[in-house]
């Protein structure tokens, strides 16, 4: 009970108020129950744009306590360009969405509502319109199957009771049968599981959203999702029937040539852009002179490569810097190598798919939380020691509660993988259910892993939503396999 009271309090509820403005990571609390304060019609813009949305991997989440997403950040565009603030009320399902815009408690829904005769009697849609599709998910091969009627004869796995099965029987009908359709009864499974199963060989063939199928292409691109077999379905934003004027407005703004080219370099980074980590799709190396060489390789092309030599012996040009905040870490010098390896592959002028920067990897916004700036992320030494600091933050919040070193070290990596808030949000959730909350493998990274589902991220016990779980599950475990073969070639280094 202890570790529940401390982190309720900690915690934010999930009724979000979040400021695009000045994207604080401290955001107002409010219970999830309570009932929203109507909104009156008002002909012009508010001072704040109250936006409804439901967490998701593409419209809305948090990632290493920055909030992200298709949609949160076109519509956070919209605001500042209309010089308003903006507030954030997370519903748990599109029906609560949809009532909270047909009621006026929120000004607009930042969310892919689909285009239906449903759906128009309660809300007018506007903005930018997205077409999805129900895709083919296949192993990428020179042989993949391109037309439909290939798939007769081919087995074919999809979730019972799902709209994926629905579809696959209709167009098992269409072209005269012959499709072995295999229907998984299983509460625990996503169609995000099916797609990884196809991607590792596990499962022949499965069918998905074309947006989720992107997605996960994104982390894995050993999969082909080009043939469509399912009809097209529009989807915007809305607004309340009151709201026209605003939604002739966000029309207008979507229409315009420079919201257009923004839009599309949101969409490639969200959908298009790889995101898997360095090392996620290979095994690492048990010779540590690959890992040597491959960090020599990159410490030889960096702006700083006149300031920092990797010499003789040494992990990456950048030992000494580990060396000297690995007590302000709390930690030995080679968890922060290990660190440094899988987040930029030993390489300070990285910038991933959301932003974050330089050596270890860190958020403009937490630097900012630290006191420095998004140009200070491509100095090693500063990105070390703020990575120092985060880790040492972490570990005081975490020996209330931990006190084995070496597991508690687990709960930080992948408190810096996914945010502290996810880590918490795990913890509770694995007592809730059952698990040990004090215990990372098996326990408390299958509760990472249950924050994909939406039953269990809308759980009244979760404060932040949805979380890529598999990415901080295997990023732990990625950190540690380094973290040994370093700590490792330390060991025989100081034998010699």
């Amino acid at each position: 009970m202890k570790l529940i009271k401390a982190l309720i309090s900690l915690i934010l509820l999930t009724a979000l108020l979040v400021s695009c403005s000045s994207k604080k990571d401290g955001q107002d609390k409010e219970d999830r129950t309570a009932s929203l304060p109507t909104i009156k019609v008002k002909h012009e813009f508010p001072d704040t744009l109250v936006v409804g949305t439901i967490y998701s991997p593409a419209s809305f989440f948090t990632l290493k306590g920055d909030t992200l997403g298709y949609d949160y950040e076109r519509i956070c565009r919209f605001a500042r360009q209309n010089n308003m603030k903006v507030k954030f009320h997370i519903a748990t399902s599109m029906k609560e969405l949809i009532s909270f815009v047909e009621n006026n408690k929120v000004h607009v829904a930042a969310y892919e509502i689909p285009i239906t005769a449903e759906y128009k009697q309660h809300v007018i849609h506007c903005g930018e319109q997205n077409v999805t599709y129900q895709v083919l998910v296949q192993p990428l091969s020179k042989d993949s199957i391109t037309n439909v009627i290939q798939l007769i004869g081919k087995d074919v796995y999809v979730i019972h009771g799902s709209s994926y099965e629905a579809r696959l029987r209709n167009l098992d009908s269409e072209i005269g049968g012959g499709i072995k359709i295999h229907a998984i009864d299983n509460d625990s499974l996503l169609s995000e599981d099916l797609i990884s199963m196809v991607a590792s060989h596990r499962l022949p063939l499965t069918i998905a959203d074309s947006d989720i199928a992107q997605i996960n292409k994104t982390y894995n691109d050993s999969i082909n999702i080009s043939l469509k077999v399912g009809f097209p379905q529009r989807a915007s934003w809305a607004v309340g029937k009151d709201w026209k004027w605003l939604a002739d407005t966000i029309n207008t703004w979507a229409k315009n040539n420079q919201t257009i080219a923004s839009a599309r370099q949101i969409r490639q980074r969200y959908f298009e852009m790889n995101k898997h980590h360095l090392d996620s799709m290979r095994a690492l190396s048990d010779s540590v002179s690959t890992i040597i060489e491959q960090a020599k390789k990159q410490s030889g092309t960096i702006d700083y490569a006149k300031l920092y030599k990797r010499g003789t012996g040494d992990i990456s040009a950048y030992d000494r810097l580990f060396k000297k905040y690995a007590a302000t870490a709390g930690v030995e010098w080679t968890v922060l190598a290990a660190v440094a390896y899988v987040e930029s592959n030993f390489n300070p002028s990285a910038v991933s798919w959301a932003g974050a920067r330089g050596l270890m990897q860190i958020m403009p916004k937490t630097a900012a939380g630290y006191g420095f700036t998004e140009e200070d992320l491509a100095d090693p030494e500063k990105s070390v020691y703020i990575a120092s600091l985060i880790l040492s933050k972490s570990d005081k919040f975490l020996q209330s509660y931990i006190g084995n070193r070496a597991e508690r070290l687990r709960f930080q990596l992948g408190a810096y993988n996914a945010g502290m808030g996810h880590v918490t949000d795990a913890m509770r959730l694995a007592q809730k259910y059952g698990k040990k909350p004090q215990v990372w493998y098996s326990n408390v990274e299958e509760a990472v892993l249950w924050k994909m589902r939406p039953e269990f991220y809308n759980d009244p016990v979760c404060s932040y939503g949805y979380c890529r779980g598999t990415e901080t599950v295997n990023y732990v475990r990625q950190v540690e396999n380094a973290y040994r073969v370093f700590r490792q070639y330390d060991a025989k280094q100081h034998k010699k």
